[in-house]
């Protein structure tokens, strides 16, 4: 027995209409196989969307593969139906005679939409055939269809440049369709060059003309689709196409996500089931992986930066209440709000960032005003902790350390003094290059050898500890000698790995001997973090980072489950990093 299907409070009134796996697939850059094409479908229906349209069966090979594997019991949809989508019949021939509309009904789609040319211009110039044979297709094809017991939706390709061209054609295949048992007429801003303004006054015009229920399909031409596609709610319609994150041809399609929480949280259309509008950023974020599109940080709604403060003065209000400076509440999507602290923060940026993180500093100003002083002064120097929390959270315990030591209390911040740094050194040996056969004709090309060997001296557990390794770069080979350092009083550390890298020349210096700012990200027991070095050496850049990103992981309880307690500092009288460190709580090198 199927389970009942979790439908929005509004029912078959609205339609959220989902077009990824067709529309969306024909951004550059997206290749679906069978198997993604499946698993989007199921994310998309755990969202709540009434519609998934699956592809072309019939034109393409994947689709038709794809609605065999849905009809073949792979793909259970608890919310969504399952939507093919097709041309009408060609000119000349009947429905029932056409291989493409039969492979329609082949794929057991219980809802198809059919392509329609309404703009006359292309019903002559491209369709080669007459006005009165393109409404007589529209009208074949969708009777044919419904008799076999399948829903139809009729796309109006063209339709806003068709209309603006000709008021009464457009109308005329949409009457077509609909006299032969179509459901919904949906109007497409197929070149995606319409204005708010004007697909409002479209709309309004054609639902009263027609009594049609009407759809809206817009493309993002103008940077305005997901506007279009809420001003033709606004103004009648009761379909909306979209597709997730706004993937699509050209500059895309409406965003799904965006249109979903316009519609729910500002026009207060309950278009989805209850409580999934809380799972938009989870699903934004598992369909770009799927799409193998990194998501985009500033993405309304689910973007990481969506709700992302900068701005001190910013801060300072959200301090008060939250509310006056976010548009809702970020959990109502399933995001989050941040506070940013870059030189632009002040000192509620730094409170709020701060607690944020779990570490309370509240009540102590001449902390917060230091941590504020410290940042903008590095900030001018080229750090930038915007991306890198983790070494901010460091540079807050390590002030705040600092300041309980300087009112004669025990420090709380243990964990900083796992280790310190006496000196690090690096060798870099490039040997004679090495003969490799070219594969392709006569001669050989020659690959330079080139090796890493670092040495570093840090003390730990009460120990000075040396140690060297090798690597296939000078970071590597660092890397690898620190962990081996420190790896026997906190074996730990092995499970760190690194997993994200970047180098940038900073603004104002070019040259070989630019200053660069490192970026490292790190992960350790399902957790990843980030962390920054500035230098003009990139290699002591490099291990600024890599050492933050080591300590940072021995900071974490969570993390570093384990790991001795007590100071690492003992009978050699060696002093903790704390005060004697560089940016970051990291000693620079000499």
């Amino acid at each position: 027995m199927m389970p009942a299907r979790r439908t929005s409070p509004l029912g078959d009134a609205f339609h959220v209409f989902d077009t990824t796996l067709r529309d969306g697939a024909q951004r550059e850059g997206i290749t679906y196989s069978v198997a993604d094409k499946l698993a989007v479908a199921a994310l998309l229906d755990e969202l709540g969307v009434g519609f998934i349209e699956g592809g072309w069966p019939g034109a393409m090979p994947k689709d038709t593969e794809f609605f065999a594997r849905a009809a073949a019991g792979e793909l259970t949809l608890r919310t969504a139906q399952l939507v093919a989508f097709g041309a009408t019949r060609k000119a000349g021939t009947t429905a029932a005679q056409d291989p493409q509309v039969q492979a329609l009904l082949d794929s057991q789609a219980p809802v198809i939409t059919l392509v329609a040319k309404s703009d006359v211009r292309h019903v002559e110039r491209a369709l080669r055939t007459t006005r009165e044979e393109n409404v007589e297709m529209v009208r074949d094809t969708v009777a044919h269809l419904v008799a076999a017991g399948r829903r139809v939706f009729l796309d109006c390709e063209h339709f806003f440049d068709g209309y603006a061209f000709d008021r009464d054609y457009g109308l005329e295949v949409a009457r077509a369709a609909v006299d032969a048992g179509a459901d919904v007429v949906v109007l497409c801003d197929t070149n995606g060059g319409m204005l708010p303004v004007d697909v409002h006054r479209v709309v309004t015009e054609v639902v009263q003309r027609t009594g049609f229920r009407i759809g809206i399909h817009c493309q993002d031409d103008t940077g305005c689709a997901v506007a279009n596609t809420v001003a033709a709610v606004q103004a009648g319609a009761t379909h909306a196409q979209c597709t997730a994150n706004g993937y699509g041809e050209r500059a895309g399609n409406a965003d799904l996500f965006a249109v979903l929480g316009n519609l729910v949280t500002k026009l207060g259309l309950p278009v989805l089931p209850e409580d999934r509008l809380a799972e938009m950023v989870r699903v934004s974020h598992a369909l770009a992986e799927l799409a193998n599109i990194a998501p985009d940080t500033h993405q309304a709604y689910v973007g990481s930066s969506a709700f992302a403060h900068k701005a001190g003065l910013h801060a300072s209000a959200i301090k008060v209440d939250p509310e006056l400076y976010n548009h809702l509440d970020p959990a109502l999507v399933g995001n989050d709000m941040r506070i940013l602290i870059t030189e632009m923060a002040g000192r509620a940026s730094v409170e709020l960032k701060a607690r944020e993180l779990g570490v309370d500093i509240s009540g102590q100003p001449g902390v917060i005003g230091a941590v504020v002083d410290t940042v903008k002064s590095r900030e001018a120097a080229g750090w930038s902790y915007e991306a890198a929390d983790a070494s901010f959270e460091l540079l807050l315990r390590d002030t705040l350390d600092q300041a309980e030591r300087a009112a004669g209390r025990e420090a709380s911040v243990e964990s900083t003094r796992a280790f310190r740094l006496e000196s690090y050194r690096v060798i870099v040996e490039s040997q004679p290059p090495t003969p490799v056969d070219g594969g392709a004709g006569p001669g050989t090309v020659t690959v330079p050898a080139v090796s890493s060997e670092a040495t570093v001296k840090v003390h730990v557990g009460g120990r000075r500890v040396i140690a060297t390794a090798e690597g296939n770069g000078p970071v590597n080979a660092l890397d690898s000698a620190l962990r081996l350092a420190v790896s026997e009083q906190f074996p730990e550390i092995d499970q760190m790995e690194l997993v994200d890298y970047k180098v940038r020349i900073l603004a104002d210096s070019a040259g070989t001997d630019s200053v660069t700012r490192v970026l490292v990200s790190s992960a350790m027991g399902g957790r990843e973090w980030t962390t920054v070095g500035v230098h003009a050496n990139v290699v002591e850049a490099s291990w600024q980072a890599l050492v933050d990103a080591m300590v940072y992981a021995l900071a974490q309880p969570s993390l570093a489950a384990g790991a001795p307690a007590g100071p690492a500092s003992g009978a050699d009288g060696v002093s903790s990093p704390v005060a004697a460190g560089g940016p970051g709580g990291v000693p620079l090198a000499g």
